[in-house]
């Protein structure tokens, strides 16, 4: 029996580029942004009716400080980002967040129909706890 020992054609590289898998994950990226977005923007579900103030330059934010939001509500309800707490459970996340090796800078969002007792409470509480670093949301008139 004869056999031929002959060599297959080597393989021809492809020269077309394949974009399918590169799509696929193009629309995969959307998709998370898609749904990470609005979870970004939670605090904004809280309806609250801030304060307006003047038009004025803002400095930027230090990118390495965390921000934790304490939203007063027009009937004096308190939130923590956007779960709402009683005034006794807003004083026990406050002592946590004053025990953090770098505390958070409070963000206060207090309805502009808010009583102002409510936020000299806050502010009392915050005193309390030696968080200083304190900003107070507003919105921009005109």
């Amino acid at each position: 029996m004869a056999r031929t020992f002959r060599r297959k054609q080597a393989a021809h590289p492809i020269s077309e580029l394949n974009v399918t898998n590169l799509i696929d994950v193009a629309f995969t990226l959307l998709i998370i942004f898609m749904i990470a977005t609005p979870l970004i923007q939670q605090e904004q579900t809280i309806p609250i009716n801030l304060p307006a103030e003047s038009k004025s330059a803002q400095q930027p934010p230090d990118k390495d400080q965390r921000f934790v939001a304490i939203s007063i509500n027009g009937q004096g309800e308190y939130y923590v980002s956007d779960q709402p707490v009683s005034f006794r459970e807003l004083q026990s996340k406050l002592r946590a967040f004053a025990e953090e090796a770098k505390p958070p800078v409070i963000r206060i969002r207090g309805d502009a129909k808010v009583p102002y007792e409510k936020v000299i409470q806050l502010m009392d509480e915050l005193k309390k706890n030696n968080l200083s670093k304190v900003t107070f949301d507003t919105q921009a008139e005109g």
